[in-house]
């Protein structure tokens, strides 16, 4: 195991995390163990392992990129302390907790296929008639090649909800704790798929950044992690604002 801590010694997570269970409510326990990450520096490929490089498990609380901070809240919002946060933790990233690079979560749907029992996918209850369904094939590009060597596609429904369906209804739907995918636009128009009322989106993926919605008398927010050389760090940012950079919105909820 690979282990750096940041600001945090264990006995300060133990405390952390025992007061976090003590919040009855899921989306309040989300909001508050999320809120101890702003401002922690973004880093992508904290991770390691690849199909050439066995993978070993990673607790990295001083970098994250979008998916690992979901990541972590997430196993942290299911622990009581820090021992049980390391095996929760396995448990979130990985299929039936097996560190492997093949059983990791590589893509944001996955997280719904691999752990229903604390997460369901809560677009199409959100989106209502305005949702669109796409049939996309994960981990395939539309030259055939993988994004990511070493893991075989998979095809898969997505849900999302159109940008500009996103109006006070739907938004007023919207909880703090949700996790938000935002829909990666297809790479080439895409292809219609009979007998279904989908498509095809040959691009590879479901989405291409990911966040948790915060709600406040402020208005609501996507605390993310920012690859913007202008943030590089976990913030909030204005929901609206930001979601127009995308096609659409998936919504995955903690049970």
């Amino acid at each position: 195991m690979q282990t750096h801590l940041g600001k945090w010694t264990i006995e300060e997570l133990d405390r952390l995390l025992h007061d976090s269970s003590l919040i009855a409510d899921v989306s309040e326990r989300i909001g508050f163990l999320s809120e101890q990450f702003l401002g922690v520096a973004y880093q992508e490929s904290t991770l390691v392992g690849d199909a050439h490089t066995p993978e070993i498990l990673v607790l990295n609380l001083a970098e994250v990129d979008c998916f690992t901070l979901i990541d972590y809240v997430e196993a942290m919002r299911l622990s009581g302390s820090f021992a049980e946060f390391i095996e929760n933790l396995k448990r979130v990233r990985y299929r039936i907790g097996k560190v492997a690079f093949e059983t990791r979560n590589h893509f944001f749907t996955d997280w719904v296929e691999l752990n229903a029992g604390t997460i369901g996918d809560v677009t199409a209850v959100i989106g209502g008639p305005k949702i669109i369904s796409a049939y996309k094939r994960l981990n395939l590009k539309g030259d055939g090649t993988p994004i990511i060597p070493g893991i075989p596609p998979v095809e898969r429904e997505i849900h999302y909800i159109p940008v500009n369906a996103l109006d006070e209804l739907i938004l007023g739907r919207l909880k703090t704790g949700d996790y938000a995918g935002i829909y990666t636009p297809p790479s080439s128009p895409p292809l219609l798929k009979g007998g279904k009322g989908g498509f095809f989106d040959d691009d590879g993926l479901d989405v291409t950044h990911v966040g948790i919605i915060i709600k406040t008398e402020d208005g609501i927010f996507l605390r993310h992690a920012s690859s913007l050389s202008t943030h590089r760090m976990v913030l909030d940012e204005e929901f609206r604002g930001y979601i127009v950079k995308g096609m659409g919105l998936v919504v995955l909820r903690p049970r």
